[in-house]
């Protein structure tokens, strides 16, 4: 009897709307499952269009594609005599369903729609999709003419059902479906499937695989079996990371598993696994309690054969997560990647002021650059290519990262006669130990000239509110220094690479924090205002940390003088040639209260009064009720009145659960009553009756 199986999961880098790259990927994963005896292969959702093809999704050319697609793969003989597992959107009786197909030499074996479609965080599959909420039910689903003429079949079947082997029973979940508190595999499971799947397209958040990689082992540590979870990878075309992690499990364990960063474009996974194991762990835990039985679809084909039994089998592993300044190095640094090969562009400029925030940008960029090298060491045929499509020398072949970084990252240090030499100093030495292109010029020039023509308009010259100007004053005088420097930084740009003689554009980096765009502590339209954002997710506290990774993973000493400075704009006069501005001064909180406090209001869901009853509990020891509501009341001013800045903030890569953006992640109101006056009284009727309780307290111990 056969009992060994062996399974193929993966992880492939889709890009929304290549059809001719994703099919290329799709049949390379084919055959990579089939070169290690695979007969199942399991692809990421949506595989053939790309997850991310947003509002594309309404277009009958989508559709059409993804059917010409299909075709092909039916077509190719790379897909015979492995049943293979595809993503793609499918119309059924004019309802658009996000869907899986397996198909079988030739013919398509049943097509499985999503139930439980995700409509949180960055998702929005209601807006394009409709879930399939017919529980147990199967129709017939008619075939586009181009699939019947290779399939030979008019229909086939559509809806919740369960694929049968000669020898096992397959069942489908599709990516949030395994976060569900209903999960298909509980009652799959209860009706005898023995491998669930899950194809998925699951993004990166900081200190989130651990959560995914749980769900995995518990699907099948409740009532046994085996899972495969497939996922994209890299960045398809927007803000997010697909972060890999394809694995597989077995009676609790994960036997099998894929990285999480990765410029490989086809990761593979595979496992040979026993189904005798399951059998035997469900025969001490399981008991039948099943309403209606699974739809089943038989199919005349094994995953096994009569000579596995000298098969071995894959053990339990213990899973390697990456600590978070590990992530931080590696996710946006693919990303940043995938973005610049994407882009067809030459490289990046980047201002680099010697602060924390713009010394993070540069060092994910070198990261980048040791992963590229790193890549073609390993024989990535693809990734030499691209590098010397970006470098536009196809002799090149990169060897060591900073002189990679000297060919594709330019650094501008941008002074002021507000600028200490204490900051460019440090930006010379990082660039310098990065290997970037570098810059230093100076603004003061360009910033006279702008105030000239504003005074010879209006007869008046602002001044600093150092030299005795007006609140208004000393931020508009800010504001214009930021907004040239964000001038300068796209001219050159533009025509860096023409004035050297080399071919191409550069693509400008931004480098604000999420804190800073949570509390609108930027210029709209300033250095903060780039093409793209490696750091615009992430969390000013975690930058540190990820700095001091990179001190000592990198070699990079320069970061020790940058990490111990004061963070400042340096928009502001010196004070005997010292820096007298710090962001901390400026916001009216650290960035550590700011972490909390973003927090409580994305993850908590908390307005100003849920925020203070919060806040009063977790800064007991530290601050009084009265001072927690002046910081509650003093960020949703902020936050409030600087909220228009975020339809217009740079895009920025997906990293933290509390991040602002305001694409589709954060949607709230940019123009508020920025008194509050409800909120805040409610507030205030709080701290009094705290106040009043604390009289009372006191004369009862007198």
């Amino acid at each position: 009897m056969g009992r060994k199986v062996i399974l193929a999961t993966c992880s492939l880098n889709q890009w929304a709307l290549d059809f001719d790259g994703n099919l290329e990927r799709i049949l390379r994963s084919i055959e990579k499952a089939k070169s290690v005896g695979a007969k199942y292969r399991l692809g990421p959702e949506l595989e053939i269009c790309g997850y991310g093809c947003a509002d594309h999704f309404y277009e009958s050319d989508t559709l059409l594609h993804c059917f010409q697609v299909l075709r092909k793969l039916l077509e190719s003989p790379v897909t015979q005599d492995i049943i293979c597992d595809v993503g793609m959107p499918i119309m059924h009786h004019n309802v658009r369903y996000n869907c899986r197909v397996m198909f079988l030499n030739r013919k398509i074996l049943l097509i499985r729609p999503k139930m439980l479609l995700a409509n949180y965080g960055n998702n929005r599959e209601f807006r394009w999709f409709s879930p399939w909420n017919k529980l147990r039910h199967v129709e017939e689903y008619f075939l586009p003419r181009m699939i019947q003429d290779v399939t030979g079949e008019d229909t086939v079947p559509f809806g919740d059902c369960v694929l049968s082997t000669k020898d096992t029973c397959i069942g489908s979940e599709i990516c949030a479906e395994l976060w569900n508190s209903r999960s298909p595999h509980v009652d799959m499971g209860l009706d005898g499937v023995e491998i669930f799947t899950n194809s998925s397209a699951s993004y990166h958040e900081l200190r989130k695989a651990d959560h995914r990689v749980n769900l995995v082992k518990s699907a099948t540590t409740k009532s046994g079996g085996i899972y495969m979870f497939a996922n994209q990878k890299g960045c398809d075309g927007d803000r997010l990371y697909y972060d890999g992690c394809a694995m597989v499990a077995i009676n609790g364990d994960i036997v099998a598993q894929g990285t999480q960063f990765s410029l490989d474009e086809v990761e593979v996974v595979t496992a040979s696994l026993d189904l005798e194991d399951v059998r035997s762990y469900r025969g001490e835990h399981c008991h039948p309690h099943v309403h209606k039985p699974c739809h089943r679809v038989k199919v005349d084909f094994s995953l096994s054969d009569c000579n596995g039994v000298y098969l071995p089998t894959h053990q339990p592993i213990e899973w390697q997560f990456h600590t978070p300044e590990e992530e931080i190095s590696l996710g946006p640094a693919c990303w940043l990647w995938d973005y610049l090969r994407r882009s067809g562009q030459a490289g990046f400029l980047l201002p680099l002021s010697g602060g924390v925030d713009s010394s993070s940008t540069a060092c994910i960029v070198y990261s980048m650059c040791v992963l590229v090298c790193q890549a073609v060491r390993d024989g990535n045929s693809q990734v030499l290519e691209d590098v010397q499509r970006v470098v536009s020398d196809v002799s090149y072949t990169p060897v060591d990262p900073r002189e990679l970084c000297g060919r594709v990252f330019t650094t501008c240090y941008m002074a002021s006669e507000n600028s200490s030499e204490g900051t460019r100093n440090r930006a010379r030495d990082l660039a310098a130990q990065v290997g970037s292109s570098h810059m230093s010029l100076n603004i003061d020039i360009a910033v006279k000239a702008m105030l000239g023509i504003f005074s010879m308009v209006t007869g008046k010259w602002p001044q600093f509110s150092a030299n005795g100007g007006s609140t208004r004053e000393n931020l508009a005088l800010q504001n214009v220094q930021a907004r040239i420097r964000m001038i300068l930084a796209y001219l050159f740009a533009q025509l860096n690479q023409w004035a050297l003689g080399k071919p191409g554009g550069l693509l400008v980096l931004g480098s604000a924090n999420v804190d800073e765009s949570l509390t609108g502590y930027f210029t709209k339209y300033d250095c903060s205002s780039a093409d793209i954002n490696p750091i615009g997710g992430i969390s000013k506290t975690d930058l540190k940390s990820f700095l001091q990774y990179c001190a000592e993973q990198f070699q990079l000493t320069a970061l020790k003088s940058i990490m111990a400075a004061p963070p400042t704009a340096e928009l502001e006069p010196l004070a005997d040639g010292q820096v007298s501005q710090t962001d901390e001064s400026d916001m009216g909180m650290t960035y550590s209260e700011l972490s909390v406090i973003g927090r409580l209001r994305k993850i908590s869901k908390c307005g100003p009064y849920s925020m203070f009853c919060k806040l009063i509990h977790t800064w007991r020891e530290a601050l009084s009720p009265l001072q927690v509501a002046a910081k509650v009341k003093h960020f949703f001013k902020m936050y409030s009145v600087n909220r228009h800045k975020m339809t217009t903030v740079t895009p920025s890569y997906h990293a933290e659960s509390y991040g602002p953006d305001d694409n589709r992640f954060d949607l709230r109101p940019f123009l508020y009553n920025t008194r509050w006056s409800w909120q805040f009284r409610a507030i205030d009727d709080q701290v009094g009756i705290q106040q009043g309780m604390d009289i009372r307290q006191g004369c009862l111990d007198l």
